[in-house]
């Protein structure tokens, strides 16, 4: 269809219906009020003449009423023609500017001697700095995080009637596993009769060296099979003083499972 390719090549200027148009129709019809275009939005009257004194830097303590108050009626001109009951509040502040202006170049009422004229624009000062804070306060909380917006609620479902209670280690418990290290212990025997000095409390700095930075060590880890048994008698009653003065915590997932130990103070 070499009709339809030629079509095609050509480059629309709009789409009716998924249909391409390639010229503005002669008989378009776009009511007056079908389109408008907004320059600035303001909150009201304080909001737009806080816009021209920031715009411009000026000084919100002293300010250039004759300037402000030509560019705010330029301003209420247009609203004016668009939505005269909006922009009957904005009359009223241009009222109010007139008045202030007029107010300053009159000469200043009498004050007693020693204290400084009155300000004309000093309410409006105060009124737009107070309105510039309360802004600035609803701008920041604005920018905090807002529940559904930026983040959602995690729920939880917690049964604290279910408790997971782990097996206490008996007595019985620790006589076999130091049966077995005992036993492991005959196998590396030498026979040598020598005569060695053992500290319990050093021996017990080194059972919490070898514990320090670790969740769990392994019972039987703790001893050094190959030093015979004297060093193995010493290391256990090192690791029971320490147990006794609760700086150790002995462990054990199940019954019959393997013994662990780890530091009481260290977090699991």
């Amino acid at each position: 269809m070499p009709g339809l390719t030629e079509v095609v090549d050509h480059v629309a200027v709009a789409r009716l219906y998924g249909e391409p148009l390639f010229a503005m129709p002669t008989d378009l019809y776009i009511p007056p009020d079908a389109l408008e275009v907004f320059l600035e939005t303001f909150q009201g009257p304080l909001d737009l003449l806080l816009y021209l004194i920031r715009k411009q830097n000026f000084n919100i303590l002293d300010i250039p009423l004759a300037d402000v108050t030509r560019q705010y009626l330029a301003y209420v001109d247009q609203i004016r023609k668009r939505n005269l009951e909006l922009a009957s509040d904005y009359l009223l502040m241009a009222a109010m500017l007139i008045e202030i202006k007029s107010r300053m170049l009159l000469p200043p009422k009498p004050t007693p001697e020693g204290e400084e004229p009155e300000d004309p624009r000093a309410e409006l000062v105060r009124r737009l700095i107070e309105y510039e804070q309360m802004k600035l306060a609803g701008a920041g909380l604005e920018r905090l995080p807002v529940l559904g917006r930026d983040f959602m609620r995690v729920q939880v479902h917690s049964d604290p009637s279910l408790v997971v209670l782990q097996p206490e280690v008996t007595l019985a418990d620790l006589r076999e596993a130091w049966m077995d290290i005992l036993q492991r212990a005959r196998l590396n025997t030498h026979h040598t009769i020598s005569r060695e000095e053992l500290s319990v409390r050093e021996h017990m700095s080194i059972v919490l060296r070898t514990l320090q930075g670790k969740r769990f060590v392994e019972f039987q880890d703790l001893f050094d099979t190959t030093r015979g048994t004297p060093v193995l008698v010493v290391t256990f009653i090192a690791m029971l003083e320490l147990g006794k003065e609760g700086l150790l915590e002995i462990t054990q997932a199940e019954a019959f499972a393997p013994i662990y130990v780890r530091l009481s103070y260290q977090p699991t």
